[in-house]
Formats: structure tokens, C-alpha cells, sequence
């Protein structure tokens, strides 16, 4: 009967399907740009929250004599955080709306990376960390599903690419602080954690100002609000002079996926009729990116270090390996929308495959900086692509459960990879960990091509009938 339920179709009310034909006619501007640096700001922060915890591992190793294991354990705590982070946002943000959670999120990785800076142990930064993680995994879940729903599909990847290349903003500034501020006193690692505390006061500008899904109002039986909504934006074009293309010359299927259901009945719709091969794939994307993705950058300066540089210097070559961050992710963002995004993320996943095989047997701290550059280059790259492509595969009805539910799976991965590193690397060596990542990377980009659906240039609603459709 779950099932059955998950393949049914309604019709949408004439009011919703002139709401959103009058959402997907919208140009591209001021409204989305607004949206844009909103949730980019979100995601900067989030990524300089996460990337600290790699430098802050070498001197609280040094500081409390850590072991390897301990020291995996604690590089671990954001992804254990992440993984009930993720989940709890993604289920959530289909039953109580995507701005609330986005809100609360924001709150609670604020709050606990303060309290992180004041740990006495490693013990009480592992539990704080894993706090702090719960919040940063529930934003990175909410944020791109839930302003993917206020662009229209020609613009969609390259939006939602372009949002989720502000993470890489977020690491390289926390390659600068770990460069600068770390080493710069013994409180160094305490005082980049207050640093990274202070967009709190971001709660302000999102309350006042973020407005509630339109599409998620309409799931909700909210019409009137999602047209006003749409309405406001609207009026933020034609008061600039600019204006709207006619109706005819939008599509949108009279038909839609079903109405929202329970938390229950929205797990079970991940793996109804129709969505068992999408969310195999993207389980298994997920996974294998975020393994290699923070394998490498949890332990890249610590790694550094281990093959004889100093703590300062491999910071230094640690920035040079962040920065490919930002080419990356707006490189995958600019050809997302005519490569289309499932071919973007198989040759990303190639390439950076290609990247760690060199890197293993890198040996110079010149080659294994290209290199480390490369692959830091093509998996953020990668990350463009999951960012806009995973949305995009469920229906309003569960879109943030099937997000936030995939990016927990994930999350195993990248919880798994600082462990693995940490009580391997003794025995595999440098040259092992990226021969790991390699297979890895190349494992996630045949999946990805074997199984995945193509989605650029189609609407929202297009791509939940296309999906409803495999399953006849």
C-alpha cells in the first residue's frame, strides 16, 4: 500500500499550476541573487567550520600526546555529527518547512563550535565537535533543495553549482586561519573556533528576510502563501523594468508526484516505484565522494607532516590545495547546465580518480602539491555536480528527505575515512591512502553513469513524472 501511494500522481489545483508556471518563468535576478548569497554565506561558513578540524589535529595531537586512533577518532566527531544532522534536516525540512530547519541548523553548529574552543580535553572536543557537526550536516542538507525550488530549470545547475561552490570559500579560509592564527600562539586552535562562531548574528538578516519554499507551500495545502510569495517576486522584476514571458511558453506537467506524507510514508517513497535504481545511485555517489573528499582533507596537513614537514610549511601547502577548491566548483558549475549534470559528475569523478592514482606516487613536496591540487580540484568539482544533482531526482513531496537522508549515507564515508587513514597508513603508506581513493573515485563515476538520469533543461515537476515513469 506504501508503495502504491509513492507512484500515485494528483493533479495540481489551477491556482498551484499557475503558481508555478509563473515560478518557472521567472528570470534570473536580483530575487535568486539575493537567495544565492544568502545560502552561500550559509555554506562559506559551514565549510570553514568544517575544514578547521584538520588543523587543529596536528597541535591537540601534540598538545594531549594522541595516538593515530585517538587522533582518527576525534577528525571523525563532524561526521558522526553530519550523519544525524543530515538525516534529521532532510526528514524535517519536508514536514515542518526548509527555512525553520535552515534557521535552527545555523544555531546549533554556532553555539557548539564556541563551546568546542573551550574543550580541556580531547574527549570534550570530540563531543563537541560531533554537536557542532549535527548542525553544519543539517544546513548542507537543506540549503541546496530548498533554494533549488525558486529557480527555473535552465538556470537551475548553474545556481545551485555556484551555491554550493561557497563551501570552498569556507576552506580556504580555514586554511588561512590554520595558517596564520593556528601556529601563532598555543590558544591559536581555541581561537579559530570562536572565529568560526561569529555568523550567529546571520540568524537576524534569515529571519527577517528568507522566505519559505513556494513549491514546499504548496505541498503543504499553503497555495495562498506560495502565490504571494511568487507574487513579491514578480514585483521585484517588473519594478526594474523588466518583463515576464506569457504562459504559453512554459511546461509544466498538469500532473505532479503525490502530496506530502508522514515521515514514514517519506523514507518509504526513497525506495518506492520509480526511485529504487535513483537512490541506489545516489547512496552510492554520496558515499564514495564524501570518503575520498574528507579522507583527503581531514588528513592532508597532518599527512604532510608525517612525511617530514614542518607544521607551518604544510599548512602553506595545504592552502595551495584548498584553493583549487573554488576553479573546481564553479568550473563544474559553468558546464553542469550544457554537459548536463550526471556527465559532469562522471568526468569529475574520472579525473579525480586520475589525480590521487599520480598522487600516490608522488614523492617531492612539489608533485604531491600539483597533484593534491588536482584532486582537490575535481572532487569539489564533483561536489557541484551532487549538489544539483540530487535534489533534482526526488519530487517536493520528499525532495529534502531524499537529500538529507543520501547525504547522512554519505557521511558513513567520510566517517569512515579519517578511521581507515588513521590505523592504515602506518602499514599502506602515503602512496596506499590515495591508491584507496582512486578506486573509490572510479567505483562512484560507473555508477553514477550506469544508473543515473539526465536533468538539465527540465522542470522540477518534468523530472518527478520522468521518475514515476521508469516504474511502468
Amino acid at each position: 500500500m506504501a508503495n502504491q501511494a509513492v507512484a500515485s500522481q494528483v493533479e495540481f489545483t489551477d491556482m498551484d499550476l499557475s503558481t508555478l508556471k509563473r515560478l518557472e518563468r521567472l528570470p534570473f535576478g536580483k530575487p535568486q541573487m539575493r537567495l544565492l548569497f544568502m545560502g552561500g554565506l550559509g555554506y562559506t561558513f559551514d565549510g570553514m567550520d568544517a575544514g578547521i578540524i584538520a588543523f587543529i589535529l596536528a597541535p591537540v595531537m601534540v598538545l594531549w600526546g594522541l595516538t593515530n586512533s585517538q587522533t582518527g577518532v576525534l577528525g571523525s566527531s563532524l561526521m558522526v555529527g553530519y550523519l544525524f544532522g543530515a538525516f534529521s534536516a532532510g526528514t524535517l525540512g519536508d514536514l515542518i518547512g526548509r527555512r525553520a530547519v535552515m534557521m535552527y541548523a545555523l544555531a546549533v553548529y554556532t553555539v557548539a563550535t564556541l563551546i568546542a574552543a573551550f574543550s580541556m580535553n580531547w574527549e570534550f572536543l570530540f563531543c563537541s565537535r560531533v554537536v557542532a557537526g549535527v548542525g553544519i550536516g543539517a544546513e548542507s542538507a537543506i540549503i541546496a533543495p530548498f533554494l533549488s525550488e525558486f529557480v527555473q530549470s535552465k538556470f537551475r545547475g548553474h545556481f545551485i553549482g555556484s551555491l554550493a561552490g561557497f563551501f570552498s570559500f569556507g576552506f580556504v579560509f580555514a586554511a588561512l586561519l590554520g595558517y596564520f592564527v593556528v601556529p601563532s600562539s598555543s590558544e591559536g586552535w581555541r581561537i579559530v573556533q570562536i572565529i568560526a562562531a561569529l555568523p550567529i548574528v546571520m540568524l537576524l538578516w534569515w529571519r527577517r528576510s528568507l522566505p519559505e519554499s513556494p513549491r514546499w507551500l504548496m505541498q503543504r495545502g499553503r497555495s495562498a502563501e506560495a502565490e504571494q510569495i511568487v507574487a513579491k517576486m514578480e514585483a521585484s522584476f517588473i519594478r526594474q523594468g523588466q518583463s515576464l514571458p506569457p504562459f504559453e511558453s512554459v511546461q509544466i506537467p498538469a500532473l505532479g508526484a503525490r502530496r506530502a506524507g508522514t515521515f514514514f510514508q517519506n523514507l518509504a517513497a526513497l525506495w518506492g516505484p520509480g526511485m529504487q535504481r535513483t537512490t541506489l545511485m545516489v547512496w552510492i555517489l554520496w558515499i564514495s565522494i564524501t570518503f575520498s573528499y574528507y579522507g583527503f582533507f581531514t588528513w592532508i596537513p597532518t599527512l604532510l607532516v608525517k612525511e617530514g614537514m614542518t607544521i607551518t610549511k604544510s599548512f602553506g601547502y595545504s592552502i595551495i590545495i584548498y584553493l583549487a577548491q573554488i576553479p573546481g566548483y564553479y568550473s563544474a558549475a559553468f558546464i553542469s547546465e550544457k554537459f548536463d549534470r550526471k556527465w559532469t559528475i562522471v568526468l569529475y569523478m574520472l579525473l579525480g580518480g586520475v589525480s590521487a592514482y599520480f598522487l600516490s606516487g608522488a614523492r617531492s613536496d612539489n608533485l604531491i602539491t600539483l597533484f593534491g591540487f588536482c584532486l582537490s580540484f575535481f572532487m569539489n568539482g564533483t561536489y557541484a555536480g551532487i549538489y544539483a544533482y540530487t535534489p533534482e531526482l526526488y519530487p517536493t513531496a520528499f525532495r529534502t528527505t531524499g537529500m538529507g537522508v543520501a547525504s547522512s549515507f554519505g557521511r558513513i564515508g567520510g566517517l569512515c575515512a579519517p578511521l581507515i587513514i588513521g590505523f592504515t597508513y602506518a602499514q599502506i603508506g602515503f602512496g596506499g591512502v590515495f591508491t584507496i581513493t582512486t578506486i573509490v573515485l572510479v567505483t562512484g563515476a560507473l555508477v553514477v553513469a550506469i544508473l543515473g538520469m539526465s536533468t538539465a533543461g527540465k522542470s522540477l515537476e518534468q523530472i518527478a513524472v520522468e521518475e514515476i515513469g521508469r516504474s511502468k
